[in-house]
């Protein structure tokens, strides 16, 4: 049972819609502080690794919602969709400062660099991979596609792994941030794997609970 105080239902869709706004600001802030010249070293190149870093937080965030829900009883379903939205949307970002800002377009050079540099190779593909599943973060889609869309969305689980692994790969030396980001994935996909366990687990436990409750009540 969670501890925290549920929040009115009058106030979710105006919640969602805050996350959003919150969810920017790293953007814009990153994008003030280099247009000022206050980012450290290549401000173009540190304006596209922010916007690649706040990518994978929010990827992190999107599949920590589940095992969030599942140990703490704490409800934030509601902002996944918003949440796996803002990881597209930082991932575009992240792309177009690449194409744009720092390739200017030059696109020999730019499938020159995605042939012969693994790490920007799989950042394309998780690119790609997460095209669709923004195409269809929507009502319509999840009636439309039913159960395939179930099966398209697992997707995000392989584009986390492929984000963390681009990050690692893109720095010269694999340091703290970098292992704790790998590790924060790695964690979320084996949860995926003992979720069935647990929740089966779970479930007996409580009523195993409720049955000793009950056994009690009746004696009294």
């Amino acid at each position: 049972m969670t501890i925290l105080p549920t929040l009115p239902k009058r106030l979710h869709g105006a919640s969602v819609w805050m996350l959003y706004a919150l969810g920017f600001i790293p953007a814009v802030f990153a994008f003030y502080l280099g247009a000022t010249g206050q980012l450290p070293g290549n401000a173009i190149k540190e304006f596209e690794h922010l916007l690649g870093l706040w990518a994978l937080r929010f990827l992190v965030a999107t599949l920590a919602i589940t095992p969030i829900r599942d140990l703490f009883g704490v409800n934030w379903l509601r902002y996944r969709r918003a949440l796996g939205l803002l990881a597209f949307y930082y991932v575009l970002m992240h792309f177009l400062a690449y194409m744009v800002l720092d390739q200017m377009l030059r696109f020999p050079a730019i499938i020159a660099d995605i042939a012969r540099r693994p790490f920007i190779t799989i950042g394309m593909t998780a690119f790609v991979l997460i095209i669709p599943l923004a195409l269809t973060s929507n009502n319509w889609s999840i009636r439309r596609l039913g159960q395939r869309w179930n099966k398209l969305h697992k997707l995000v689980y392989v584009i986390a792994a492929a984000g963390a692994l681009h990050f690692a790969m893109a720095v010269k030396v694999v340091g703290p941030e970098q292992m704790l980001y790998i590790t924060l994935v790695a964690m979320l996909l084996l949860w995926r794997v003992v979720r069935t366990r647990f929740l089966r687990w779970k479930r007996s436990r409580t009523g195993f609970t409720r049955s000793i409750a009950a056994t009690e009540k009746a004696a009294a």
